[in-house]
Formats: C-alpha cells, structure tokens, sequence
C-alpha cells in the first residue's frame, strides 16, 4: 500500500542560554493512506515537536530542525518555503493543537473561524463556505444554528469540536491530532475518538495521534510509536505493542496502569526520571532507568532493529 508521509532520521534542536536541548533525536516512521499511528510517551518525550517538524513549525531563532526528511506524497516538506508550506497547511495537512481554548480567536464567530480555511484554500464563494463550515459543524455535533455564537459561549468539548471541524473543513490527507482529548472528561473524551475515528473513515484521512493514553491509542490506532527522550524506541502493529511489548520502557508503561479484571494493591510505576535533554547518555536514554540494563547499555548507542515483520526496538538486551 502506497506510504503517505515518511518521517526519516528527524532531528530538532533548540538553544537554551549556552545549552542545547536535543528535543527529537533520529526519529523514523511512515504511515499508509487512511491509516491512524499514535505517537506515545512521557511528557517531554519529544511527541508534539515530532508534530511540529512535520508541519515545519518549529519556533525559530531558539528551535532549528538539523537533519532528517518528512516525505509527504514523495515530496519532501522540509525544503519547503514558508509560502509553499502555507499552502500545504490547513489544506493538505491539518493540526489541532492541545487546547482548545487558545486555539481559538475570542472575538470571532466560530462559524467564520471553521469558514476562513476555505477561504483561503479553495476557490468557494463566500455563500457556499459558510454552508461548507455549517455542514461541518453538523458533522462533529454542532447545530449549523450555532454558526453565529462566540468561543466563550461554548463548553471546552464543544470548543474541541470546533477545533477538528476546523482541521477538517478542507478534507486533508493527513490530520495531526495533539492531545485532541485532554481536560475533557471521560464521557465527552469517548464522544470525541468516536467522532474523530468516523470522519476518519468517512474522508479516507490518514491520522497522527499524539497522547499519553494508552487507552485512547487503543481505541484509534493502527499503529504504535513509543517515544522516549527524542527517539522512537519501539513501534508496530497495535497487535504487535498491546500483545507483545518488548522494549523494558513500554513493558514499564503497560505495568502502570491498573487492570479491572485483577485485585491489586499498588500499581507498579517507571523509577526514575527522564534524562536531561541538554546531556543525553553516550548509550541507551533508558539505561538509568532499566531493570535489565548494564554497563554496555550506558555506553553503547542502541540502533533500531526488527524482531519480527514490522515490529522495532531499540534493545540490545531483547532480540
């Protein structure tokens, strides 16, 4: 099946004072048409700015993309110009940012705010983008009627749902959702993934699921990317993660969670922290970390590998 976009060797940086923070370090993935992979991890695990590398947002002069391609329909996005990737943006490849109550302008209509991308990206006039945005807002379960009310007068679920009508209203190929469910509460957070994964389906859109829930992976997801300290260090089928996780880091995610089907006294959490970004370890970030670990793990760099057909770790104690 043909590959939509391709992430390869990735590397962002940013300059803190005389320090640098290696934020994305040689991250690599792909993903079919119509196809959903979430990226998971930590906090500070590097998700959101991998998001922001492919949209060729990172914030300059402090962020600086230093090596890698994102190949998206073969051509590479980072050797875009600014006006070239405005183009892309909204109309081919779509985001939503993790809140929503920034993201939206307070003294605009949400109506206007859904309609202003097709404006700017198709050839519609204006009376046929304002039905365009008011089907829109009726495809994520917002009355068309609402059209004329303002950010404040919406609950943050509503507002989230005016966020993805927005990435939406120009059918892109590719929608980078960042945390699409975060401060909703759990009722209006099934809601959303229900709504998100039927449009999916509906327009053939390819999704990029940044979260630390591995529920909501669960829910949405064909694939799986583990992050960790900038790197991606185990990834496959959903099948391959949830059934089969090899990699300590990913098995330490798993035994975190409580389990509804088992009697336990305590959940059994990850010791340690993440490493400092500004002085990442010569070997495997994980080491300090690691039940497994030794000395070769803390100075030898670990390469990715496939243990069985699409299934990568950055291991050398698992093969």
């Amino acid at each position: 099946m043909e590959k939509l976009i391709e992430v390869k060797d990735l590397r962002i940086e940013f300059a803190s004072g005389k320090k640098i923070v290696k934020a994305v370090n040689g991250v690599s993935f792909s993903l079919e048409k119509g196809k959903t992979i979430g990226l998971v991890g930590e906090t500070g695990a590097g998700k959101t700015t991998t998001a922001l590398g492919i949209m060729n947002l990172v914030p300059a002069p402090a962020g600086r993309i230093r090596g890698g391609e994102v190949l998206f329909k073969g051509e590479d996005l980072l050797t875009k110009t600014q006006q070239e990737m405005r183009q892309t943006r909204g109309n081919r490849i779509s985001m939503i940012f993790q809140d929503p109550m920034t993201s939206l302008n307070p003294v605009f209509t949400v109506g206007d705010q859904i309609a202003e991308g097709l404006h700017l990206h198709t050839k519609l006039s204006a009376l046929e983008a304002t039905v365009k945005a008011q089907d829109m807002m009726e495809r994520v379960g917002i009355p068309a009627a609402r059209y004329n009310e303002y950010p404040h007068q919406f609950s943050g679920g509503m507002k989230q749902r005016v966020i993805i009508a927005i990435a939406l209203a120009c059918s892109p190929e590719l929608l980078i959702a960042d945390e699409p469910t975060t401060a909703l509460d759990v009722t209006i957070q099934a809601q959303v993934l229900d709504m998100m994964r039927n449009i999916r389906n509906k327009l053939n859109t390819s999704m990029i699921m940044i979260t630390h829930d591995l529920g909501v992976v669960k829910e949405i997801c064909d694939q799986v990317a583990v992050m960790y300290a900038g790197q991606i260090i185990e990834s496959g089928s959903l099948k391959q993660i949830y059934k089969n996780p090899q990699h300590p880091y990913t098995e330490g995610l798993f035994k975190s969670l409580p389990k509804i089907n088992e009697n336990t006294e305590r959940l059994i959490p990850i010791k340690g922290i993440m490493p400092d970004p500004t002085n990442l370890p010569e070997g495997c970030s994980f080491a300090s970390r690691c039940p497994i670990a030794d000395k070769s793990c803390v100075n030898i760099r670990q390469l990715s590998k496939e243990i069985e057909k699409g299934h990568f770790i950055r291991c050398m104690k698992r093969s």
